[in-house]
């Protein structure tokens, strides 16, 4: 028997988006939809006011969709409410659904308390979609499908450019990727100069590309970084932090390294997202212990001497920058 019952149960936006309108696609023609599909917020609307209306007739054509959205009561602890749910009519419907309704419950949470009655009648008739949160090690993948979908290339090349500045939020991540491709058009091939002028930036990842720039020597791009982020009221103090915070998780993962720590044992030791640990991995090929030791060093000499008031904050983070770089090209003399 085909599923006329649907649970959309996680807290990422994206997949349940995308698992609502693949059901939505599959029930009802397009010309069905603007009279056969209703929404119900549960934070709203009593329950039973979606029940009785997944039981009324379809008011044109045969089939109709009725979506319940965030149902609370299915929470540990519900949210307080101006009303009361009247859980057991949902009960009942879960045991003689109509035959005509496919009805969509959408739960938008991280955990639910599975000892409940009706969770446990909804994962018995159901068709349970896990929409949990994306991992880390998905996102080359993700990168990939939405890209595909919007006919558009982005190279593997450039994929850690979205993890910094999105994460793993797949809806910010499908509005970047929508932005980027409105530029490059159908069939157009993304660059990394594009991308770094496109993506909504933070200064998180800001500060990871000064670290690239200085493992690069690339001095003129670590200052235009720094003169971005300057437009957008960083403070060079603040910023000499991120610095110092990005270095010393490097320092910290070459040594954990040198000691044969695999990256998911150094997550006991980092309190840091593990797309970072991944990245550090990365940077610490491009520094000696000697080098980091000496990089921190230059972090804190100048933080104590802006504080002070010694130089100008300005002139004395570009001047840091020139010596972060002058440290990497005494590996070349």
């Amino acid at each position: 028997m085909t599923k006329r019952i649907f649970l959309l149960y996680g807290p990422e936006d994206y997949l349940i988006q995308e698992e609502k309108n693949k059901i939505i696609e599959s029930v009802l023609p397009p010309e069905d939809r603007e009279f056969n599909i209703s929404h119900y917020d549960l934070e709203e609307t009593p329950v039973e006011e979606a029940v009785t209306d997944a039981e009324t007739f379809p008011f044109l054509g045969d089939k109709k969709i009725v979506i319940m959205q965030s149902p609370v009561f299915l929470k540990a602890k519900p949210d307080s409410l101006p009303f009361e749910h009247n859980v057991e009519t949902l009960v009942e419907y879960l045991n003689h659904p109509a035959e005509y309704t496919t009805l969509i419950v959408i739960a938008p949470y991280e955990k639910v308390d599975e000892r409940k009655k009706v969770f446990k009648l909804l994962k018995k008739n159901a068709k349970v979609i896990l929409c949990q949160s994306v991992k880390e090690w998905d996102m080359d993948k993700w990168i990939q499908s939405i890209a595909s979908d919007l006919h558009i290339t982005i190279p593997e090349s450039i994929h850690e450019l979205f993890a910094q500045e999105i994460g793993t939020n797949l809806l910010a991540l499908r509005k970047e990727i929508e932005k980027l491709a409105l530029n490059v058009g159908e069939g157009g091939l993304v660059t990394r100069e594009l991308a770094e002028d496109l993506l909504s930036h933070s200064a998180e990842a800001s500060g990871l590309k000064m670290v690239d720039a200085v493992m690069e020597k690339d001095l003129g791009r670590a200052v235009k970084l720094f003169k971005d982020l300057l437009k957008v009221n960083e403070e060079p103090i603040a910023l000499i932090a991120l610095l110092a915070s990005q270095f010393r998780i490097i320092s910290q993962v070459k040594t954990l390294k040198q000691k044969g720590y695999a990256q998911n044992q150094m997550r006991d030791y980092i309190r840091s997202h593990p797309y970072v640990i991944k990245m550090a991995l990365k940077r610490e090929r491009g520094f000696t212990s000697e080098e980091l030791n000496r990089i921190i060093q230059e972090l804190a000499e100048a933080d104590l001497a802006m504080k002070q008031g010694q130089m100008d904050k300005v002139l004395a983070f570009e001047m840091l920058l020139y010596r972060l770089i002058h440290i990497k090209k005494l590996q070349e003399i």
